[in-house]
Formats: C-alpha cells, structure tokens, sequence
C-alpha cells in the first residue's frame, strides 16, 4: 500500500511538473491547436513541420509503456527513456517533453546540460543525489538528497548530474520545458568529439597530462 501511495504521489507531481512547464518553456507558442510533426529530410526547419490536422490521430499524442523498467546494463548503471517530438509527434510546437531515468544500485546519469530546458525531477524509487553548477564566475554547486515523493529542479543549459546513492535500483521522471530540449554529456562532449579536440587544448584547459587526455579521448570515442 505505501509503495502504490508513492507510485501516486509521483504520477500527480510528473503531470503537474508537465503543465507548470508550459508556462515556462524555451520554445515558440503554437498558432494552433496542434501542429503534429512530420519529417521531411530534404529541408531543415526550427522545428518540424506539420501534419495535415485532419489526418492526425489519437496515436500522434500517444507513447506506450513508460512504466516498463529498462535496462542499466551498462559502465553507468543508468538509462534515460526520452520522450520528445520524435518519439511523440504531437509534441511539435507544445514546448514539453518527459523523461523517465533508471538507475541500478549506485547508477550515475553523469554530469550534462540541456541546452534548450529547464528540467524538474520527481523521485519514485532510490536514493538520488543531485546537483547542478551554476555558470561563471560563481561556479556554485547546489546539491541535494532527494526521496520518493521529492522534487528539484535544474535550470536551463547548467551541468547538472543525478546519482542513485541506494543499494536498490531507482526511477526518476523529468518534465522538461522543451518539445527537443537537447543533450550535452560533458566528459562524452569533450573527450569524444569527432573530429577529436585537440589533445594540446584539453591538456591546457583542463591541466592534465598529454597522456591523460589522450587515454581519455581514446576511451570515450569508443563509447559516444
């Protein structure tokens, strides 16, 4: 009974986090009802452009399954299930998205920004320590403990980090202020870059050894 209570409480917060973020989000307000996306591969837009109103259907507002735990078979023991405009097309101009975070005992979603979103985050299992960095020159870092039931938010384009600290799994779900709210994993980023960065301009920036740097680039391009 107290776990279905939990369940609940977080399902009431995810969908309230989700309405709270259109009033704040980073993308342009819709002219219309709906603007379904589609793709067209010959041409880019700021967006997607949109389907034909009279041919969408319920299934274009439609993603199954999200309670559905995925694998954390991996070096972080964690796994993100994004939930933007490609996977849910009737998202197109509505300025939200949904993120459910799996975490095996002690799993990591490391250190990264979303360049276009503002992210809140409710707790349904584990233990997540979290935290983000604010920008130059105060370089603060904010961090908390959160429990089933807590909430915290991380503002738009901050490095942030959330780390299940239980001996048990744990889920997270995120609403974020954006239908594409992008993604910037920082070690993945800098040290996985193609082309790569240049090992002289990470061994000056982050004042490591050449070797370091390389070691690092090698590492993480075999795994972006």
């Amino acid at each position: 009974m107290m776990k279905m209570g939990v369940h609940t409480l977080a399902t009431i917060i995810a969908i309230l986090a989700l309405a709270s973020s259109l009033t704040y989000a980073s993308d342009p307000s819709p002219l219309q009802d709906f603007c379904v996306a589609i793709n067209d591969p010959a041409l880019f837009v700021n967006g997607k452009f949109c389907k034909d109103p009279m041919l969408a259907t319920a299934d274009d507002f439609f993603f199954p399954g999200l309670n559905i735990p995925r694998s954390t078979a991996n070096s972080l023991g964690s796994n993100v299930t994004l939930l933007d405009v490609t996977k849910i097309p009737g998202l197109n101009t509505l300025g939200i998205s949904l993120a459910r975070i799996d975490f095996a005992p002690y799993g990591l979603n490391p250190p990264h920004t979303h360049p276009r979103a503002t992210e809140i985050l409710v707790v349904v299992e584990g233990i997540i320590y979290v935290g983000f960095v604010s920008s130059f020159p105060a370089n603060r870092l904010f961090t908390k403990l959160l429990y089933p039931g807590d909430v915290f938010v991380f503002p738009e384009g901050l490095i942030h980090f959330q780390f299940n600290v239980a001996n048990t799994t744990g889920v997270t779900f995120s609403g974020l202020g954006s239908q594409s709210p992008g993604l910037i994993v920082i070690a993945n980023n800098v040290f996985g870059s193609t082309p790569p960065i240049s090992p002289d301009v990470l061994t000056k920036a982050f004042k490591l050894d050449k070797n370091v740097v390389e070691f690092l680039q090698k590492e993480f391009y075999t795994t972006s």
